[in-house]
């Protein structure tokens, strides 16, 4: 069954340095327009530049000065997001997919909607063995993290309002998987994760973490990934709307719940220590 009968809006974004708060007031921007609208959409997104992304729970790191200050010597940036517990990595190389889902009546229980991008992912890459189970020593771990051969190739988060659903994945499409998971290793421990039993810090064991081009797709992009994703969503009887992007940054609200997201995420970043 299709999980949705609308045509469903296709966004592809890159963001500079200087957007990177961006990328999840849009998120937090089409969460609220999907549930206001009932519209539906595909988010692929990625930053131009190495950033970790922090989790609600990274700042509870006892000494998240010096973890921050880590990532320094691996040339990242970071931000703080309002969603998923813990540390995740964006950069040219990591292709990150939300699909946004009207669900009014609530029909989709969690672990449904986690098993319906999964089944797409799955869609996807239909020559590889996808297990979804939680990779422990993976960074962000996860009960729906994609893995081939034991090795974490994605991982999802979901976020709801009373009437919509954003199942937001990460794909580590190609690129240095080992140095990604070796910065977020060294960002726990520069600030002192396992000092302390309150709050858990996975043990990152880069040897647990993969990208699709190292399985086999040695030359795969960003956008083979989105057209391979949106012929699994067509395939679910599903229209594609590959125009409406433009009308959308177009419409004074969405551009007003933009800017209200945006201001939003501002205020938590600025309680982030300056380093």
């Amino acid at each position: 069954m299709a999980f949705t009968t609308n045509p469903i809006t296709v966004i592809s974004q890159r963001y500079a340095p200087s957007q990177k708060l961006d990328s999840f007031a849009d998120t937090n921007a089409l969460l609220e327009y999907c549930d206001r609208y009932c519209r539906p959409f595909i988010h692929f997104w990625t930053t131009e530049s190495p950033t970790l992304i922090l989790g609600i729970n990274d700042r509870h790191l006892p000494n998240l000065p010096a973890a921050l200050h880590s990532l320094r010597s691996h040339q990242y940036d970071h931000f703080l997001r309002n969603s998923g517990g813990l540390a995740v990595i964006s950069d040219p190389g990591i292709l990150n997919i939300s699909l946004f889902i009207p669900d009014p009546n609530q029909e989709y229980s969690v672990d449904a909607a986690y098993e319906m991008i999964a089944n797409l992912m799955k869609q996807t890459f239909p020559t590889l063995t996808i297990a979804t189970y939680e990779i422990v020593n993976s960074y962000c771990p996860g009960k729906f993290d994609l893995s081939v051969n034991g090795q974490k190739i994605a991982g999802i988060a979901q976020r709801r309002t009373r009437n919509a659903i954003v199942l937001m994945l990460y794909l580590s499409v190609n690129g240095d998987q080992n140095a990604r998971s070796r910065t977020v290793a060294d960002l726990y421990t520069a600030g002192n994760a396992y000092s302390q039993d309150r709050w858990h810090f996975p043990e990152v064991d880069p040897g647990v973490m993969t990208t699709v081009a190292d399985l086999g797709f040695p030359e795969i992009t960003n956008s083979d990934v989105e057209e391979k994703f949106l012929t699994s969503v067509s395939r679910q009887d599903i229209s594609l709307d590959m125009d409406g992007q433009a009308q959308l940054a177009r419409s004074e609200s969405f551009k007003s719940l933009f800017q209200q997201q945006l201001r939003k995420i501002q205020l938590r970043n600025d309680q982030l220590p300056t380093i």
